[in-house]
């Protein structure tokens, strides 16, 4: 059962819809007893267009050695069969340039995590109105202050097998309050085998049959993908599942386009994977994201995060 935040999990029922697909699923769950900031207030719908590209920001000074990203550009296309310590992963497109770059223009809100800031609280504190990370401790699961960091430009989630980060993007009085719009994220991974991430739309109620997006959710040694779940009570693990065919490991750009009660459109670098028109919410809900505390040491990388709601 769901009670209070979500967390991770590690299976999940999903109906497959691209064809061939066999994405593994980090689901969500709750630990009892937990607590969470407050909620705003509800926003209201709004119908976005399709997203536009970004622009190249310039990196900013160069970060620590300990928090800098690995560098995958050698990895191999198709990697061999994976021995007992190596992190397998699928065949990927060309990924994008590997630079930084600006968020989209004309959004509500929007960071791009361009000043630096070390973990140990100094990060939430920078971006206080940007980020709203869970209670250190949360489930005995989330320590956000201990792994989130800013340098280079990117917000630097440390994955180190022990601590998982969990958040909502927005400021302090409006983080909470989505009701439809347009929620882009830039991101890529390193390492991390074993562990995931699920970037979300969140009912604010907590309710969860008041709808779950996930989008990009699953583990570093798999693909990004879709989870748009079911709203029947006593069903929401059964979910729609849409396959990226990239890989974690370059920059991508997620895009969830959602008007109420009508649609959710999902983008993958500007361009229409799917559109689900069964199960689309129509209340408030949170833009987050989360991390497990398990898995071989990585990186999540985020370049900058956008929203555009009215």
């Amino acid at each position: 059962m769901f009670r209070g935040v979500p967390m991770i999990k590690r299976v999940m029922t999903v109906v497959v819809v691209a064809a061939g697909a066999a994405a593994l699923a980090l689901a969500t769950v709750a630990p009892a007893g937990s607590s969470e900031p407050a909620p705003g207030t509800a926003g209201s719908s709004v119908q976005s267009a399709t997203p536009s590209a970004p622009t190249t920001k310039q990196p900013s000074a160069a970060g620590s050695a300990a928090s800098a990203p690995v560098d995958e550009s050698t990895t191999p296309a198709v990697p061999p069969v994976p021995a007992a310590t190596a992190e397998p992963g699928p065949a990927a497109p060309p990924a994008a340039a590997d630079v930084t770059t600006v968020p989209p223009a004309g959004t509500t809100f929007s960071e791009g995590f361009d000043t630096p800031a070390p973990a140990g609280g100094a990060f939430a504190a920078t971006y206080a109105n940007a980020w709203q990370p869970y209670p250190d401790a949360t489930g005995g699961k989330y320590w956000s202050s201990l792994v989130a960091s800013a340098h280079d430009g990117v917000m630097d989630v440390a994955l180190d097998g022990s601590h998982g980060v969990a958040g909502t993007f927005g400021t302090p009085t409006d983080a909470w309050s989505h009701v439809g719009g347009t929620f882009s994220i830039r991101a890529k991974a390193s390492g991390g085998a074993g562990n995931g991430v699920a970037v979300m739309l969140w009912p604010t109620s907590n309710v969860r049959s008041d709808g779950e997006l996930n989008y990009p959710e699953g583990q570093f040694d798999g693909r990004p993908t879709v989870f748009h779940h079911s709203m029947v009570p006593g069903h929401e693990d059964t979910a729609k599942s849409i396959d990226t065919h990239v890989s974690w490991h370059g920059w991508h750009t997620y895009t969830t386009d959602w008007v109420p009660g009508q649609y959710v459109k999902y983008y993958l670098d500007g361009e229409l994977i799917g559109t689900v028109t069964q199960n689309v919410p129509t209340t408030a809900h949170r833009y987050m994201v989360q991390t497990g505390n398990w898995g071989q040491p990585g990186h999540l990388l985020i370049d900058w995060v956008a929203t555009t709601t009215n």
